[in-house]
């Protein structure tokens, strides 16, 4: 017997389908078609599933829970006044808007301080009232750890731009825990407050109840 092999084994071995024959394929296409198709999948399982991830997140921003206690209002009341107020007083004062700014070497400190002065007073009155509480308490936490950060570190380094406390400590470790304790306790109201929600007492809570009757 002959040890020969046809035109069509051989472009097989080479990984070549036959032209003229309709439909043939060689091994190594399957494998390269078999490969394509795994790799395909896996992207779209991929893509379906940040699209899960996305939607869930989205969902979770904007449903907010509202059945806490009716006293978180008095959190509310207390964060969104002091934000409300510290807002109003940054267009009021320049030693408090851009003149902090600048002198904590922020980038375009006018329009800077005038962004948070907006984003303080209507967060501030969206927590007063209750309104999409998640999204406000997340700017605010953010706010809150960029305001320790540009002005806490270089008090306790001693190179603070801004003016020092009238009376000791002035700089160091407890001069940071004293001066700090305005952000720290906003910043974990907020927190909570993006958590927990605004409670029953509250236009979020008003707002569910009102869209839960609708569908039914």
């Amino acid at each position: 017997m002959k040890n020969t092999m046809t035109k069509r084994e051989v472009l097989e071995l080479a990984g070549v389908a036959p032209a003229g024959i309709a439909g043939a394929s060689s091994p190594a296409a399957r494998r390269s078609g078999g490969i394509g198709l795994v790799s395909f999948g896996s992207r779209s399982v991929r893509h379906e599933r940040t699209l899960m991830t996305m939607r869930a997140w989205w969902d979770w921003l904007w449903d907010v829970p509202v059945d806490g206690p009716k006293t978180t209002a008095l959190l509310r009341v207390m964060a969104g006044s002091v934000f409300l107020w510290e807002g109003i007083m940054k267009f009021a004062f320049a030693n408090q808007g851009i003149g902090r700014f600048t002198k904590l070497g922020f980038p375009f400190p006018g329009p800077t301080a005038d962004l948070v002065a907006v984003v303080e007073i209507v967060g501030g009155t969206l927590l007063l009232a209750g309104l999409q509480t998640r999204l406000v308490g997340i700017a605010f936490v953010i706010e809150m750890i960029v305001a320790v950060l540009s002005t806490k570190i270089s008090m306790f380094l001693g190179t603070s731009p801004l003016p020092l406390p009238p009376v000791p400590p002035q700089v160091g470790f407890w001069a940071v825990l004293h001066e700090v304790r305005s952000e720290f306790a906003q910043m974990f109201v907020s927190l909570f407050l993006l958590l927990e929600g605004p409670g029953p007492l509250s236009v979020d809570a008003w707002r569910k109840k009102s869209s839960q009757a609708t569908e039914q």
